[in-house]
């Protein structure tokens, strides 16, 4: 049986170790592509033919979204797995707290793709999932979005947006836990990567280190579900909300 997962944010660095590590766990993975000059995604595709297989897709926009969902619709009606891991921070106000000046518009973008794009794809495939036999969305999410354990002076869109995630997990699990669906809320660890631009190579976690253990806790979904959408580190730890 032909099991299918979505991972968005797929171009390189955690997204993409995730992708990987779920086509070497049997599953056909569309990976979602956001910047075609990066070169990652098209070798592995041809290291995975066939089971690896590029999406253009910007989950900020809703015209991209519906046109993945049409594309992906067009070779399965199921999936087991939608993995939202796409992200940005706001490097507009990097550093800035609440005694300084801000740029919301840069917040706006911020928000937008890290916590209403995951909503529009899990939105825009949920009927997929339910039509699969796994029914899991895993949200990477982040302790940056946890309330009980807030400590930053700053980053204020980057940790809403996480906030918003997490209370998206909740919200879908309410509804799709009668249905038989799952929800993991994941936090991957400080990882090496470039989402504030350069590669930030002074983080604790590799990709390839942090995706491992995370598609462990992927695997074993079913273990990890009570009354809520489990909130994770990439050890299999409880994280407060």
């Amino acid at each position: 049986m032909n099991r299918y997962a979505l991972v968005t944010g797929a171009d390189r660095g955690l997204g993409l170790e995730l992708a990987k590590g779920l086509v070497r766990n049997g599953y056909t993975v569309f990976a979602g592509q956001y910047a075609s000059d990066w070169s990652e995604l098209e070798h592995t595709e041809r290291e995975h033919p066939g089971r690896l297989i590029p999406l253009p897709l910007d989950v900020g926009s809703g015209n991209s979204v519906r046109q993945a969902r049409e594309q992906v619709g067009s070779r399965t009606d199921k999936l087991e797995i939608i993995l939202n891991n796409a992200a940005i921070v706001d490097s507009a106000n990097s550093g800035r707290t609440i005694t300084e000046a801000m740029d919301f518009d840069s917040m706006l973008r911020t928000y937008n793709v890290t916590a209403l794009g995951a909503l529009r794809v899990t939105h825009a495939f949920m009927p997929l999932l339910l039509n699969g036999a796994g029914r899991l969305v895993a949200n990477i999410s982040s302790e940056a979005g946890s309330l009980n354990q807030s400590w930053r002076t700053n980053g204020y869109a980057y940790c809403m947006s996480k906030a918003s995630l997490n209370m998206h997990s909740t919200i879908t699990y309410n509804k799709i836990r009668d249905l038989g669906g799952h929800v993991l809320n994941l936090h991957p660890g400080w990882v090496q990567g470039r989402l504030g631009g350069s590669l930030n190579t002074s983080a604790d976690l590799t990709p390839e280190f942090s995706a491992s253990h995370l598609i462990e806790i992927i695997l074993r979904y079913r273990t990890y579900q009570t009354n809520k959408p489990a909130f994770l580190n990439w050890l299999g730890q409880d994280l407060a909300y």
